[in-house]
């Protein structure tokens, strides 16, 4: 029989950071976990009201933001490169920003990543040349998430999931159902070592340079998938392996919103009174989809078509873990 392996401490390769902004320069922040964590990737959104998703990563540096609710192109220059002044050691320090992930007494949360093959995270940037080709990456596993995000001009955000298939693909910062999309991926699953790319601007426009951003499921600390729900209150139980921590939800057949639901928000079941939507600026709200989240997955408990439609595409989902249900000796991870 195989080993069971997984990751004992997720903490180590993510986290969610709630945090109160102060509208100065050097805001440090430090991640809550038992261990240290260098992020390379940090996803910010305001809580306390209206207020634009922010996206920075290592690789582009601290001071080159996305917008993931928008089709904005990498900012440059200007007010927007001031707001993250840094990845640290076991955190983060926020710059100068009075109105987006560090206005004075206003409440954010972070959700961050160690990009590590280990944990199933690689950041890949590339120049897009308007042929089809591969692009090699450094899972060493094969992509069950691929998002990607076009820098030099404006472009939805394109992303899939094994879940609807290399031959569809949406869009993060919009509600439409996965739709065919010959000319993204160009219709070829991606492999353990490389990607492909389409002819569309959207991937591979001539001369732009682009951020691509992979996860590949990981037993025990991250759930890629789909499942089917039966639109009643008594909804299906989803099997991660581990207690997750992070869970955005897409039906993939239907015009919906990505709706995030975290544990650092939502401290106790029925979970999603306090959800954030990928694709808008709104503040938290009371989703009406609740779910309870378990030491092994989760159980939809709402007859909400954000995560529990009946359509036969299914929902999407993307989890990430709080505590693994077996540690890497199979044995049973204690509740936290």
């Amino acid at each position: 029989m195989a080993a069971y392996t997984t990751i004992d401490n997720p903490e180590l390769y993510f986290q969610t950071k709630i945090y109160t902004g102060d509208g100065t320069t050097s805001n440090a922040q430090t991640f809550d976990g038992s261990e240290d964590m260098q992020a390379n990737m940090i996803w910010f959104k305001r809580r306390s009201g209206s207020a634009n998703h922010f996206l920075y990563d290592s690789v582009r540096g601290a001071n080159r933001s996305l917008v993931p609710n928008d089709t904005d192109s990498e900012a440059t220059s200007g007010e927007q490169t001031t707001y993250l002044a840094s990845f640290d050691s076991d955190g983060f320090t926020l710059g100068d920003d009075v109105n987006n992930i560090n206005a004075s007494s206003e409440t954010y949360v972070a959700w961050a990543w160690k990009e590590s093959a280990t944990a199933g995270f690689d950041i890949v940037s590339y120049t897009g040349n308007a042929t089809a080709r591969t692009i090699s990456h450094s899972l060493s596993a094969v992509p069950d998430w691929i998002l990607c995000k076009r820098l030099s001009n404006t472009a939805d955000w394109t992303t899939s999931t094994t879940g609807v298939n290399w031959e569809n693909s949406f869009f993060l910062n919009q509600t439409n159902a996965a739709g065919d999309a010959p000319t993204t991926w160009n219709d070829t699953d991606p492999t353990s070592s490389v990607f492909t790319l389409g002819t569309t601007s959207l991937v591979n426009a001539d001369g732009d340079n682009f951020i691509a951003y992979l996860w590949s499921n990981i037993q025990g600390f991250s759930k890629i998938g789909k499942y089917i729900g039966n639109g009643n209150s008594n909804g299906p139980f989803v099997y991660t392996g581990f207690r997750p921590a992070f869970i955005m939800f897409k039906p993939a057949g239907e015009s919906a919103d990505w709706t995030i639901c975290d544990t650092k928000r939502n401290t106790f079941n029925p979970v999603a009174d306090l959800t954030l939507n990928a694709n808008l600026a709104t503040g938290d709200h009371d989703g009406s989809m609740d779910f309870d989240i378990l030491s092994n997955g989760f159980k939809v408990r709402n007859a909400n078509t954000d995560n529990n439609s009946s359509n036969s595409a299914g929902i999407i989902y993307i989890a990430f873990a709080e505590q693994p249900f077996a540690n890497s000796n199979g044995v049973p991870a204690n509740a936290r």
